[in-house]
């Protein structure tokens, strides 16, 4: 469900603040192109309001009176599929509930402000919008409980049939914690090193390491600065850094920065694919995946020109297809595969002896 063209974003906002009902109304109706049709105190009543404006899309806060958050949301997506964005409170309980809430159908999520409520919303209200743009044109998915579902079982590939020196890059940012949760769990224990970039604030990179590496063949863990790259090891940058490849005494390490944003994300993509074609491009298999933007567009095509093989994941299994399309468009990407395909192929590509050709 999505504003059909021509027509303004009809949006219900649901939350237990006041203050921020106020500031995110103020801040959605400043803009030509959206407007708030309704607002709620907690799921009872939103369920009304929902009833009765059929919005094309919520702000739902995370932690809720008189109906839990998850289950309103477990209810919504089973009876009335709608996009919804979270609004999560950085803080650890908040993250898992918000990473709970995107496995059960959310579109994304925006922290809430913590400190000087008013001033930190309306520095945040041009983020508020292309996210809330964003969601309100993404494609639903089905709900994939992490805890629920049963991982798939990874290929059983002999670590002694992949290329010892590999290293596999993956940038994702909306609808990207479903889809790298999908990649994770079909690469065998012993693969190449995964470097992962999913746009995440501080905090939920964390959380989100932990919950994958429960389901995975493959170790899962936030990286760290200065520690070298192990097969059997996926690394999920830090949400307050930049992840680069880095050369230490005895092979690759990850080097960790907190240098300015790049493409408004820090961690960004481009960062981490720029330092792999630069180190280490003939040894790399690279994949962007759903995303909002062109973060890693620019460091994809830097990486085919020196030599990488690179994937996108397709439209069709795509929440959002900005980031792979914009990939596409500048020409860093050979492949285009759907989701449920793209850890075969890399496994295909790291396989012994290695066909250039690709799949």
């Amino acid at each position: 469900m999505s504003a059909a063209a021509g027509r303004k974003i009809r949006i219900v906002v649901v939350d237990d603040s006041a203050l921020i009902r106020s500031l995110l109304t103020t801040i959605i109706n400043e803009a030509p192109d959206m407007e708030v049709v309704a607002t709620a105190s907690d799921p009872i009543v939103a369920r009304e309001r929902i009833r009765e404006t059929s919005p094309d899309m919520i702000t739902l806060d995370v932690e809720m009176p008189r109906m839990d958050g998850l289950e309103f949301l477990r209810r919504l997506m089973r009876l009335r599929p709608t996009p919804v964005l979270m609004i999560s409170s950085l803080t650890q309980s908040g993250s898992e509930t918000t990473l709970s809430a995107l496995e059960l159908g959310a579109v994304d999520f925006l922290p809430k402000p913590t400190l000087d409520v008013s001033h930190t919303m309306q520095s945040y209200a041009d983020d508020i919008r292309d996210k809330i743009r964003m969601v309100a044109a993404a494609r639903l998915r089905r709900p994939s409980l992490f805890a629920a579902s049963a991982a798939a079982a990874p290929p059983r590939v002999a670590p002694a049939l992949l290329r010892q020196n590999a290293i596999i890059a993956v940038g994702a940012s909306t609808g990207g914690t479903d889809a790298i949760k999908e990649f994770l769990e079909k690469l065998p224990a012993g693969c190449p090193p995964v470097l992962i970039v999913q746009h995440m604030p501080e905090g939920f990179t964390l959380s989100f390491a932990r919950r994958l590496d429960k389901l995975c063949a493959m170790q899962v863990k936030e990286a760290e600065d200065g520690e070298p790259l192990l097969r059997g090891v996926a690394y999920v940058a830090p949400g307050h850094s930049h992840m680069r490849l880095g050369q230490g005494t005895q092979g690759f390490v990850i080097c960790l920065d907190q240098s300015p944003p790049v493409n408004r994300h820090r961690p960004s993509v481009d960062v981490l694919f720029a330092s792999l074609a630069a180190q280490a491009a003939a040894q790399t298999v690279a994949v962007i995946m759903t995303g909002m933007g062109k973060d890693g567009a620019q460091g994809m095509l830097q990486l085919r020109q020196a030599g990488a093989i690179t994937f996108a994941q397709d439209e069709a299994s795509c929440v959002v297809y900005g980031m792979p399309r914009e990939a596409v468009a500048q020409g860093g990407v050979m492949h285009v595969q759907p989701l449920s395909q793209l850890a075969d192929k890399v496994m295909d590509c790291l396989r012994l002896p290695h066909d250039r050709a690709g799949p």
